[in-house]
C-alpha cells in the first residue's frame, strides 16, 4: 500500500547550492535571469545564495547584491542559507530576504567538522541558542535538518538510530523552548540513500513524531535520487529540497567529481509527481526552460533528463 500525498512543496535550491559547488563563479546577471525564470514557474521557495565565508565560498560573495537585483513575484520567498551568527545578521539586514530559520544537526562527526569546524555535540549544543536567537528576532523555526542521514562520505555509514537520536533531541528542545515542532528533514548529503532506507528512516522518524511533518533533502550521486523520491512519497513525505538541472551538491562533501554530487532533479521530480497524480501547482515547461537556461549558464550537460527529453503532454496531445 502507498499513501502519496495529494500535494507536493518543491523548495528551490538551484541558485545557491547549484553554483556554490562550482569552481568558477558565474556572472550576477546570468543568474539573476535564473531565478527570475523559476520565480514564473509556481515555485514558492527559492534560496537565492548564502550568507557565508566569501574566503571559503567565494560564489555566494555577491548574495547581498543578488537580493537586491531579482523581480520578486508575489507569493514567492527568496530565501537564504547561513551558517553562524555573522551570516544570520547579514541576512536580517540585506534587501528583503525572506528569512527561512533551520536549525542544523549532524550525526557524522567528520562532516561536522569539514563543513561547520566543530563537533557534532557542539553542533547541538549549538542549536539551543539558534532557537533563542530566531525567538529575540520574532522568528520561529521552520526545519530542522539531520544531515548525512544515510551515509558520509568522510566517516562511513550512520546507524539510523544515531539520526533518531538528533530528531530526538529536537523535540526536546521544542519542548523545552516551548515552540511548534518544526518540519523534520531528513538530509541524504551525500547520496547514500536506497529507497529501503528511506522507507525505513520515514517509517521510524513516523513513530517518533506521529504529527510531525516531514521532509527530504536527496542528492541524486548516485543515481537513485528518483527512486529515492517516489519512496519518500509512497510514505506520505510532501516536501522536498531539490535543484533545478539537478545542479549542486556540498563542496565539502569529499566526493572525487564534484559534479557527481548533484541535488536531485526538480524538474525530474516534479514530472514524476504529474505522472503520478500529485498536485505540484508547477508548470513543467517553465521549469524546463529554466533548466535549460542554467545549462546554458553552466556551459555543460547538467543531470537532469525531462529537461532533455521534454513532458509527456505534447505527445498525449499529438494523439
Amino acid at each position: 500500500m502507498t499513501d502519496f500525498p495529494k500535494f507536493v512543496e518543491f523548495r528551490e535550491e538551484g541558485p545557491r547550492e547549484g553554483f556554490q559547488i562550482e569552481s568558477k563563479t558565474y556572472p550576477i546577471e546570468q543568474r539573476i535571469e535564473l531565478i527570475d525564470m523559476l520565480s514564473d514557474t509556481g515555485l514558492k521557495r527559492i534560496q537565492v545564495g548564502s550568507f557565508v565565508s566569501p574566503r571559503y565560498v567565494p560564489q555566494m560573495a555577491d548574495t547581498g547584491e543578488l537580493f537586491q537585483r531579482i523581480k520578486r513575484k508575489p507569493g514567492v520567498k527568496y530565501t537564504s542559507l547561513w551558517l553562524n551568527e555573522k551570516g544570520f545578521r547579514k541576512a536580517l539586514t540585506a534587501h528583503e530576504v525572506d528569512i527561512d530559520p533551520r536549525l542544523l544537526f549532524y550525526p557524522s562527526e567528520a562532516f561536522a567538522q569539514a563543513n561547520n569546524n566543530c563537533s557534532s555535540a557542539e553542533m547541538r549544543e549549538r542549536q539551543r541558542e539558534w532557537v533563542r536567537l530566531y525567538k529575540e528576532a520574532g522568528y520561529t523555526v521552520d526545519a530542522a535538518y539531520v544531515m548525512t542521514a544515510f551515509g558520509c562520505n568522510l566517516q562511513g555509514p550512520i546507524p539510523q538510530e544515531q539520526v533518531l537520536n538528533d530528531f530526538r533531541f529536537v523535540l526536546q528542545l521544542c519542548e523545552e523552548e516551548d515552540i511548534p515542532v518544526p518540519i523534520l528533514v531528513i538530509a541524504d548529503t551525500m547520496g547514500w540513500g536506497n529507497p529501503e532506507a528511506v522507507k525505513r528512516m520515514v517509517g521510524a522518524l513516523r513513530e517518533l513524531a506521529p504529527g510531525a511533518r516531514i521532509g527530504m533533502h536527496l542528492h541524486d550521486t548516485r543515481g537513485l535520487g528518483i527512486a529515492n523520491i517516489h519512496a519518500a512519497l509512497s510514505m506520505g513525505v510532501d516536501m522536498f529540497e531539490s535543484s533545478v538541472a539537478g545542479l549542486g551538491g556540498c563542496p565539502f562533501a569529499g566526493h572525487g567529481n564534484a559534479r557527481a554530487a548533484g541535488n536531485v532533479c526538480t524538474e525530474d521530480a516534479v514530472f514524476l509527481c504529474h505522472e503520478l497524480g500529485i498536485e505540484t501547482g508547477i508548470d513543467l515547461d517553465k521549469l524546463i526552460a529554466a533548466a535549460v537556461k542554467a545549462e546554458e549558464i553552466i556551459g555543460a550537460p547538467l543531470m537532469g533528463r525531462v529537461m532533455h527529453s521534454g513532458g509527456l503532454d505534447k505527445f498525449r496531445k499529438a494523439k
